[in-house]
């Protein structure tokens, strides 16, 4: 499933905005190609597999559910779900996440001003 932004809705880099969503960076060995994964479990599948491109003025956000590794050769070399009701939920997610206003910069002052180390809170 896809779904497209405009670079100047975005807060950020859309690849800073996908880390701090809580998916992480891999390169395909045989491709080259990067990507963005966020894990299920505690192994590498099933996970939620996110590819970004940029075209423009617009950041396209890509995803599948990737249900295990590659059995076979070819261009798609694994089971993976892209209609899903778990994508569809994922997609969402990643949506509220990235033009969610909880990281705007005066709301993110406000907290690290409350947020005091323990010298500070005894000294001052």
């Amino acid at each position: 499933m896809k779904f497209k932004a405009e670079k100047k809705e975005l807060r950020h880099n859309p690849y800073q905005l996908a880390r701090k969503a809580g998916y992480g960076f891999i390169r395909d060995k045989k491709s080259g190609q990067e990507s963005l994964v966020r894990r299920l479990g505690g192994g590498f599948y099933p996970r939620f597999h996110l590819y970004i491109e940029q075209e423009n003025d617009k950041v396209i956000f890509s995803l599948h559910l990737d249900q295990k590794a590659a059995g076979y050769p070819g261009p798609h070399r694994h089971n993976a779900e892209y209609e899903s009701p778990l994508v569809k939920e994922e997609l969402e997610r990643l949506r509220q996440f990235i033009f969610s206003s909880a990281e705007e910069k005066g709301e993110k002052k406000e907290e690290n001003d409350q947020k005091k180390g323990w010298l500070k809170r005894i000294f001052g």
